[in-house]
């Protein structure tokens, strides 16, 4: 093992251009990968928030008793999609009209009675917010006979649904072809360094090098190069991260998890194309 971690060292030394190179270049297509990972990310969070908007609000028959809508609150929490139910009396709803609606303040000094009905905002748990479920919500709503009207903005959240659809059919096309570009960019660099060593291979062939001895320097090689190109890769990322927070919008970055994953993966993938040259090498050797 120690033979081959120094014969690992001794291939960086021989040929430094080369293995910056090679970790530049697996840098910068791992980088790409990491850009659009993290556009998926914010809009994944922009839609979350988009998400948590989703209410269905049920209209009560004026004159509805108190005690009749404070028994269906515990009714109307208890559904699987419900996250949260709130009572809105008549004079809550017209005090949140006054508080929102500034520029109506004539127009409600002016009303001798309250025309806003008392309401049951409910609030649904996440996986529960699209089309269907909301729908279902609502339909279970009209089942309730003190409910005069339904709303829970339908178009918009068909066109939510859309969105989330939209995107994660481009998210995930897009995505399928940046990791297969940087497996041909990183395969086509690694094999580079390979070539460069073709002669030192026949020379360890004709002495009765086995293919495992001499494999293995250089599968430790790539998965390194892999490594560095990785980290090299979430720096850059973090850099430009900071660029758009600070100087366009609020924007997230990838977990400590998620950051890690993306290094594993540039070590897998430079082991893997390091395999895959050595392999294909040997076998014309």
């Amino acid at each position: 093992m120690s033979l081959t971690i120094r014969e690992t060292l001794l291939a960086f030394r021989r040929a430094p251009l080369l293995s910056v190179l090679s970790m530049t270049t697996i840098a910068f297509a791992l980088f790409v990968v990491g850009l659009f990972g993290l556009v998926a990310l914010n809009l994944r969070t922009a839609l979350a928030d988009i998400e948590e908007r989703v209410e269905v609000v049920a209209y009560l028959i004026r004159g509805t008793p108190v005690e009749i809508s404070t028994m269906a609150l515990g009714d109307i929490q208890a559904f699987p999609e419900v996250a949260s139910v709130q009572y809105v009396s008549e004079d809550d709803a017209l005090e949140r009209a006054r508080r929102q609606l500034v520029e109506f303040q004539g127009v409600f000094q002016d009303l001798e009675t309250n025309p806003l009905p008392a309401s049951l905002e409910i609030r649904l748990k996440p996986g529960f917010r699209d089309e269907d479920h909301v729908r279902q919500v609502a339909d279970r709503l009209r089942g309730f006979r003190f409910v005069e009207d339904i709303r829970y903005g339908r178009e918009w959240i068909a066109k939510l649904d859309r969105l989330r659809d939209i995107g994660a059919a481009v998210g995930l096309a897009i995505g399928i072809a940046f990791a297969l570009a940087s497996v041909i960019i990183i395969g086509t660099t690694i094999r580079m360094g390979v070539l460069h060593r073709s002669r030192e291979i026949a020379i360890m062939r004709l002495v009765g090098a086995t293919d495992g001895f001499i494999r293995r320097p250089f599968l430790l090689e790539g998965a390194l190069k892999g490594a560095v190109g990785g980290a090299a890769a979430m720096g850059l990322n973090y850099a430009a991260y900071l660029a758009v927070d600070r100087t366009l919008f609020d924007s997230v970055f990838f977990s400590r998890a998620e950051a890690g994953l993306i290094v594993l993966f540039g070590t897998a993938l430079g082991f893997l194309a390091s395999a895959q040259s050595v392999r294909r090498h040997l076998a014309r050797v």
